[in-house]
């Protein structure tokens, strides 16, 4: 059997001497659903951005992309509007006419599944209904969906215990049938709120990406094919999702919770509403550290609400979603979302819902139970798109392969030791000084995983070192130095993956990180994509040692970046003479 590079390079072959790209696709469709794309056809970034709307990127070895089409993807596709003929003209289109029948008719069959089960409310009660009474009986069988159910009520129709709604709404969609929630909300204690819409801050009214976004999730739930008021909102870092959570917020009018990553972030989401809205600091509580204050708005950690002593211990704070009668709950950061904040979740399905996020990549395999206890993905804002608009900065991503001192040293080592030693390269410093040299004057985060590696930066670079141990005094002193300009470089480590506000900051060098965290370079790329006064450019550097275990995390790390459109220059490091050797695409 032809394996698919085989496949593809065959293919570029027979192209070779024809007078255009047309004559040869940008697109081959597999009958397993998986779909390669020709990195270097003309037409490759447009069918990029159509294809990675119902599939995602599984790896990319040179020029051949590599996608998987399943399930779950063509579903949050048809959450967020998009038919199966638009899929399939898809790959017709940029498959050279035409796609396999047996891919065609699965992806067919995947988003007809969308709709024919639905959660109702009648006559106060909720009931699981379906477009057939065959499927509602094969499904009723299985041991984990029957347990969710009370009584039969018709031959179409099953009662459904309230307090199981949405691990009903999990087990359906393992059984491969995503639920169609359109029992509606209760509205919450109510709220008087508006956005500010005096007053110096332009930055109050809404940009379209942003309104659009609010209207899509605000949209009724009685909407047979969209629903609304539950749902994640995929936008790229620095594109203003708390702007966005904070206008539903505003359109809702009620009491609120919010989830978000670290105090930090508590911080920022509370000078936002103060900022754009009428609340007033006594209607803003803060849920984290030494502060346990409840108010109509109130700002929590999701480690607050898994934190407990001993492990056999119970979630004392996770009495916080019963403490008010919240009307909206936003889990910013929603990939990050820890799973004992999943099974509470489960239990309150009955109010909205709002999951903020840059990406749905989630290294535990959960998207699922996003999907199903959040919602689906309602709005997905491509990062180039906005970058082309200027609402976020151009982003030059290049990956910096530097030799170990050692090779032998690292070739002896045993596995968990040769990470080390990739990942601490103590050329790597060299790198990382030839580019604050080069980018002299510019704010500059150098962003790592380990902490010895990061304390020697430091002193070699006399800069500070920002991490999870600095006192939070202290970290909001350096942070505001760095704004004001004070502080020109910062040494980070993974605290700065997750909400800080540093808009100023236009280089990034990433000297360690978390194995293939696709989502961890996301976010780290997106600490300096805030537009820039002026050159409206970034920069970040990814520092990988050549001929390791790294340098294939590193091709895994950047698959969500590819998948939106970015490309990765490949330089290679002559350490001897402390220059680029060679430089061309990454592969």
């Amino acid at each position: 059997m032809m394996t698919l590079d085989a496949q593809f390079r065959r293919t570029q072959e027979a192209a070779h001497d024809r007078p255009s790209h047309t004559a040869y696709p940008a697109l081959i469709v597999q009958s397993d659903c998986t779909v390669l794309l020709d990195g270097r056809h003309p037409e490759q970034e447009a069918a990029a951005d159509a294809l990675s709307r119902f599939a995602d990127l599984i790896k990319r070895p040179g020029d051949l992309h590599t996608y998987r089409i399943s399930p779950l993807s063509v579903w949050n596709a048809r959450a967020a509007g998009w038919t199966a003929e638009q899929m399939c003209d898809t790959l017709r289109r940029y498959g050279g006419g035409r796609a396999p029948e047996r891919v065609a008719a699965q992806l067919t069959e995947w988003a007809g599944r969308c709709g024919r089960l639905s959660l109702e409310q009648r006559d106060d009660e909720l009931c699981l209904t379906a477009d057939d009474p065959q499927l509602l009986e094969a499904l009723a069988g299985q041991a984990a969906v029957r347990a969710a159910l009370a009584e039969r009520r018709g031959a179409s129709a099953w009662a459904v215990q309230p307090a199981e709604r949405g691990r009903l709404k999990q087990e359906l969609l393992r059984c491969g049938y995503p639920v169609q929630d359109r029992a509606g909300y209760h509205e919450g204690e109510a709220l008087s709120v508006q956005l500010r819409d005096r007053g110096a801050d332009a930055r109050v009214a809404l940009r379209a990406y942003q309104a659009a976004a609010v209207d899509t999730f605000y949209r009724p739930g009685d909407d047979p094919q969209l629903g609304g008021g539950s749902g994640v909102l995929v936008l790229p870092c620095g594109a203003g999702k708390t702007v966005i959570g904070i206008a539903a917020l505003a359109r809702l009018g009620c009491a609120t919770l919010i989830l978000t990553s670290n105090v930090t972030s508590v911080k920022q989401w509370k000078e936002e509403l103060l900022d754009k809205t009428t609340l007033e600091e006594a209607q803003i509580g803060q849920y984290a550290g030494t502060r346990k204050q409840v108010r109509p708005v109130t700002i929590a950690t999701y480690q607050i609400l898994t934190h407990r002593s001993t492990s056999d211990q119970h979630y004392r704070h996770m009495g916080l979603f019963h403490e008010r009668d919240w009307g909206l709950i936003i889990y910013d950061e929603v990939h990050l979302l820890p799973a004992p904040v999943f099974r509470m979740t489960a239990e309150i399905q009955a109010t909205r819902r709002m999951g903020l996020t840059a990406t749905l990549v989630r290294e535990d395999g959960r998207e699922r139970d996003v999907f199903s206890l959040i919602g689906p993905k309602r709005y997905d804002m491509p990062w180039k798109a906005l970058e082309r608009d200027g609402w976020i900065a151009e982003a030059l991503c290049t990956e910096l392969r530097v030799l170990l001192p050692d090779p032998q040293r690292y070739e002896e080592a045993d596995a968990r030791a040769r990470l080390r030693l990739a990942y601490e390269n103590p050329h790597k410093a060299e790198v990382v000084q030839a580019l604050l040299e080069r980018h002299a004057g510019l704010p500059t985060l150098v962003i790592g995983q380990y902490l010895n590696q990061l304390r020697l930066l430091a002193g070699q670079l006399d800069a500070p070192l920002l991490t999870g141990q600095t006192r939070h005094d202290e970290r909001e002193r350096l942070l505001a130095a760095f704004r004001r300009g004070e502080q020109r470089i910062l040494i980070v480590s993974k605290v700065a993956n997750f909400a800080v506000n540093l808009p100023d900051a236009a280089v990034a060098i990433q000297v360690s990180g978390s194995f293939g965290s696709r989502q961890e370079e996301a976010q780290r790329i997106g600490r300096i994509l805030r537009p820039k006064r002026g050159d409206n450019r970034a920069w970040f550097y990814s520092l990988v040692s050549e001929a390791t275990r790294e340098a294939e995390f590193a091709r895994r790390r950047q698959l969500f970046m590819i998948e939106q459109g970015y490309r990765y220059e490949l330089v290679r490091w002559d350490a001897a003479a402390a220059a680029p050797s060679e430089s061309r695409p990454a592969t």
